[in-house]
């Protein structure tokens, strides 16, 4: 952290005296981080502010200053202070390029690029070249890492699976359907399918069949994915089926429909769970009402059990300056978790800073309207919302605590994550900042 800020002039000639930026403060190096951290954040919101009331040149000013103090390299807070600053460079770049423009869909392929660290030019060419043509791989790619490197997907995979083996444990060895609305990789799915081939120790008694529908966006990955499950089903001799259900992005009337004709076809004596692990704020907007139509649409699958994971977080509030402020505090919480379990040289967690965390950021920041896709809510509207589209709170389970205590313990050894019983359902945070939940439903 830095002990004082470096002054850097503003780019633009024709700053305001009306509202200039609070020139950068000088700390004694008695003040240590805490105070420099603080005083990085303040000027963060101060430009954030003057954004809101379209006041660019003094926001300038002050990103300027910014971005000479942060950097992709330094403590957790310059580097978040890094990406919040150059999110804030975007949206003000394409208002004033384009005053009645709504919002943006995605970070651009340059802007990507010149947020990313590279070992080489050859790298960033690269880089350049397979985003345009196929960012599938690269999204996998950091999907697989934060999988590794965080708790925040195992925690929703392994708490989910619970809750589903609890809800179907009576079923015995009766057929299994899941719906799973994002499978990606299927990487809750393998311990799940072990448990299932473990619940009969009778070799006359098979375990029962599972059925998995896997929705996404590329038949590719459906397909390499469903083919690593299947192999996997086979090594432990599970009867098992995988089918793919391939929904575009914007195509939610699509999903209604193969939702419908799924509860139209479903199989005598079959079992089904709808997965929704981090899916329902996909379906937020600001205007229609399209997750009540896919809610309606589930229930008449009539499913034993609904699992959902989602962030804890406001993200979408139709105010800018609420929906900044929101998630300042958010990913301060989770770059001081990655910090505290990372080592500082971790070339992973500094690409998954800039690229996933990155995009979401400048999703938050950036976009506006219908472009917009980070929509995370918190579970106390989440809950409203499922019970008035009559779904009923399932309790999560206390084996389903003790499994999540026990992959922090073993894999994320830090004092800082936490796990929280509320309103029946599992909550992850960090020091005392809530970041995941997970509930069940019928």
């Amino acid at each position: 952290m830095l002990a004082s800020f470096k002054s850097s002039s503003s780019s633009s000639e024709d700053a305001t005296t009306e509202n200039p930026p609070p020139p950068p403060l000088c700390l004694a190096s008695s003040s240590a981080a805490t105070s420099a951290a603080h005083h990085l954040r303040r000027l963060l919101f101060t430009a954030a502010d003057f954004v809101s009331q379209s006041n660019f040149s003094a926001a300038q000013n002050l990103l300027s200053i910014l971005s000479s103090n942060s950097s992709p390299y330094g403590d957790s807070t310059e580097r978040l202070v890094h990406l919040f600053t150059k999110a804030l460079s975007v949206r003000i770049n394409r208002q004033l390029q384009d005053p009645t423009a709504e919002g943006v869909a995605t970070w651009t392929t340059n802007e990507m690029a010149s947020s990313t660290v590279f070992t080489s030019s050859v790298c960033k060419e690269q880089f350049v070249f397979r985003t345009k043509n196929n960012n599938s791989d690269f999204d996998s790619c950091y999907y697989l890492w934060l999988n590794q490197l965080t708790p925040f997907i195992r925690f929703g995979h392994l708490t989910a699976n619970q809750a589903i083996l609890d809800a179907t444990e009576a079923n015995g060895n009766g057929a299994l359907h899941i719906l799973d609305l994002d499978i990606s990789q299927g990487l809750q799915w393998p311990p799940l399918m072990q448990a299932l081939a473990e619940r009969s120790s009778n070799p006359n008694n098979p375990p029962p069949s599972l059925r998995i529908t896997g929705c996404g966006r590329d038949v590719t990955v459906l397909n390499r994915t469903g083919d690593r499950l299947t192999r996997f089903a086979n090594s432990l001799g599970l009867q098992f089926q995988f089918h793919t259900l391939v929904i575009a992005e914007e195509d939610i009337a699509g999903l209604l429909l193969q939702i419908r004709f799924l509860a139209l076809s479903a199989v005598q004596g079959e079992t089904i769970t709808v997965n929704c692990v981090h899916f329902l704020h996909r379906l937020l907007s600001d205007d229609g009402d399209m997750v009540g139509h896919f809610l309606s649409a589930i229930k008449s699958l009539n499913p034993r059990i609904v699992t959902m994971a989602e962030r804890e977080a406001n993200h979408g509030d139709h105010s800018f300056l609420n929906r900044f402020s929101e998630a300042v505090d958010h990913y301060v919480a989770i770059f001081d978790s990655l910090e505290a379990t990372l080592p500082p040289n971790s070339r992973e967690r500094l690409t998954l800073e800039q690229r996933w965390f990155g995009q979401e950021i400048f999703d938050v920041v950036a976009a506006e309207a219908a472009e917009r896709k980070q929509r995370y809510r918190r579970f106390e509207i989440w809950e409203e919302v499922m019970k008035r589209f009559g779904f009923v709170n399932v309790p999560i389970g206390s084996f389903a605590f003790s499994q999540a205590k026990l992959l922090l313990r073993l894999h994320y050894p830090s004092e800082g994550y936490n796990l929280q019983f509320l309103n029946n359902s599992l909550f992850l945070g960090w020091q005392n900042r809530l970041l995941f939940s997970v509930s069940s439903w019928k």
